[in-house]
């Protein structure tokens, strides 16, 4: 399911592109010029994952309405012409635009394209930098590396998994077998002597970070940092 802003200043285009989308399970909210496009973005930057535009509308055509919006976000766009020029092409790619439909258009040929170019953009998408930290423990889960007070620590595959997996479900009780299923996965045929190695050993790594891990007498474990 994608959020797809469609903005035309013709109601029956926005209602044909509505029809089809909404019929394919996508979520839709229309804007009958570029002013109006604009100021949705302004006001909630990361709602739409793709904007089909048209090039012609009153107030502010949609070449200068996506101009405007890359200041603001960054989401793929298809442009909607009557024309076919070859400048009108290269001026929208310029501009950062995925793809170019002319009119008349087959919907059903639109939502392919929604699709394609959606495919394309989630493949090269760069992977959100994600970091944690907690006094002098550092987390980067992207480039999957641990430091403690500016040292890089030297964690096994299993203790990075065991971690990560603590990390993000901090401040939460943990059992022995949801650390088991989600770390070593549902077909783990070892016993409960295997977590309780792999977390001295995290400890250890830790250092006086490990007091961050809490045991829970009968239940399990928890990644305790209030105020992180």
């Amino acid at each position: 399911m994608y959020r797809i802003l469609v903005v035309d200043d013709e109601a029956k285009i926005r209602l044909l592109i509505r029809k089809y989308a909404e019929f394919e399970g996508h979520e839709v909210t229309e804007a009958e010029n570029g002013m109006e496009a604009v100021r949705l973005f302004r006001r909630t930057p990361d709602a739409f994952d793709i904007v089909i535009m048209d090039v012609m509308m009153p107030e502010l055509d949609g070449f200068s309405a996506v101009a405007e919006i890359k200041k603001i976000a960054s989401p793929a766009v298809i442009m909607l012409s009557a024309r076919g020029e070859e400048y009108d092409k290269i001026h929208g790619f310029e501009l950062g635009v995925d793809d170019y439909v002319v009119k008349p258009f087959s919907p059903k040929e639109l939502m392919m394209r929604v699709a394609a170019v959606m495919s394309r953009v989630q493949r090269t998408a760069i992977p959100k930098h994600e970091l944690f930290r907690a006094e002098g423990l550092t987390i980067d889960f992207t480039g999957r590396i641990v430091t403690v007070d500016g040292v890089r620590a030297d964690l096994s595959p299993k203790e990075y998994d065991l971690l990560f997996y603590m990390v993000n479900n901090r401040n939460i009780a943990l059992t022995r077998e949801m650390l088991i299923t989600n770390v070593w996965g549902y077909d783990f045929y070892g016993d409960d002597r295997t977590l309780d190695t792999h977390i001295k050993l995290l400890r250890r790594s830790l250092g006086p970070y490990s007091k961050f891990i809490v045991t829970l007498r009968g239940v399990g474990y928890r990644f305790e940092t209030h105020g992180a």
